[in-house]
């Protein structure tokens, strides 16, 4: 019987070619690298991710009136000011379904986790147990954990595994903070990127398709579970290697998703 496998030369020469920072912009991901603490570059990249829907240059636009408002030491500044403050924060702000109301909700979350617990981070890694195979039972438990200190916050500021939501957002963002390369800053050390699930927008569902990894119509948890096996084949220990120079293709208008599509057809291989 037939079966095709990839070359994974082809795909690291991808990651040689475009995991670079002059290919990020426009990504809410370069706001991280104006933060050298993991501190505050941890609630930049939480703010930043989250608010990562819609149109591109919204999400940067209302980002960096977010982080404006925060810089120069997010942490520093939650951490000094009131409850009373932060809710008055953004009266006016509005990100497509995002009010400034849930963004001072989450904020407050944020501060209270920081009280609590000493960071993000630190609140992750009290959610994580060293047997999870995946992140997907942290990422449950730490969601839930800033929707209880949170009120008024909608499920699509803060969507959670728990209801089978492939998470794109906040995969985005454990992404960004997990691995450490010349494009992810990282800082969050003792999660393994072995854990790490793809984040699943509409173009790497397209090239999850192309590439076999998946049939499923939906881009659910399960079909986002389902391509980050198939990048397991090819980087068991970090499976979302990948992840950026792939999704720069539909992203950067130099760079063709249907061209790049085809070509992943052309690099299959054949064996028995």
């Amino acid at each position: 019987m037939k079966k095709h496998i990839l070359d994974k030369n082809f795909f690291e020469k991808l990651y040689k070619k475009y995991n670079k920072r002059t290919f990020v912009s426009p990504d809410p991901l370069q706001f991280l690298y104006n933060y050298d603490n993991i501190y505050d570059r941890e609630i930049a990249g939480l703010i930043a991710s989250l608010l990562a829907y819609g149109k591109v240059p919204q999400i940067l636009k209302n980002v960096n009136i977010i982080l404006d408002t925060l810089t120069p030491e997010p942490s520093d500044f939650l951490k000094r000011s009131s409850p009373a403050k932060i809710r008055k924060l953004f009266p006016d702000f509005k990100h497509r379904f995002t009010t400034g109301k849930e963004i001072s909700s989450l904020l407050l979350a944020v501060r209270d986790v920081i009280n609590k617990y000493g960071s993000l981070y630190n609140c992750f890694r009290f959610c994580s147990k060293p047997e999870d195979k995946t992140i997907v039972s942290s990422l449950t438990k730490f969601t839930a954990i800033l929707k209880e200190k949170a009120t008024g916050i909608e499920s699509n500021l803060l969507p959670s595994p728990e209801k089978g939501s492939a998470c794109k957002r906040p995969n985005l963002y454990l992404r960004w903070m997990v691995r450490k390369d010349r494009v992810d800053p990282g800082g969050w050390d003792d999660i393994k990127p072995s854990k790490l699930i793809i984040p699943l927008d509409t173009h790497m569902y397209k090239i999850g398709k192309a590439l076999g990894f998946t049939k499923k119509k939906q881009a659910d948890l399960k079909t986002a579970m389902e391509i980050t096996d198939g990048f397991r084949n090819f980087s068991s220990e970090d499976p979302v290697r990948y992840d950026f120079a792939l999704t720069r293709f539909g992203i950067r208008d130099e760079l063709d998703l249907k061209k790049l599509i085809r070509q992943l057809d052309d690099h299959r291989l054949q064996t028995f």
